[in-house]
């Protein structure tokens, strides 16, 4: 079940926060005058999961492979794959917003993926 365009558009800038805080950004901000767009230290972060020229670069900057598919059993229809990130596209107001949101979804875990394996290395020593 879809989301409304509210909830949606709340949850890309949720995301978009999320990868903000994990690509080193300590004062993210959103001002109520310029909703949806985040700033950190006065300058204006890109809109990852909105905006194709933000997005593109992660999917090079993180080698991610994007494949598609669609079993019989699955009641959403077609997903989008990205490591062990699915999306199903049925969730989003199009195939473009959907695969947008993936990549950062993908981006994000493999951040967080990569944050947890540096400190657990780091806790051996």
């Amino acid at each position: 079940m879809r989301m409304s365009d509210e909830e949606y558009f709340r949850s890309c800038v949720s995301k978009e926060r999320q990868l903000a805080q994990l690509l080193g950004c300590h004062n993210v901000e959103e001002f109520y005058e310029n909703a949806g767009s985040l700033w950190d230290n006065g300058r204006q972060l890109p809109k990852w999961t909105r905006d194709w020229q933000a997005c593109g670069p992660l999917i090079a900057a993180y080698e991610l492979a994007i494949t598609y598919q669609q079993t019989p059993s699955d009641p959403h229809g077609k997903a989008i794959h990205i490591g062990s990130t699915v999306v199903h596209i049925s969730d989003h107001p199009s195939k473009d917003q959907a695969l947008m949101f993936a990549i950062v979804k993908a981006t994000i875990a493999h951040l967080e993926h990569a944050r947890h394996c540096k400190q657990r290395a780091e806790h051996h020593l």
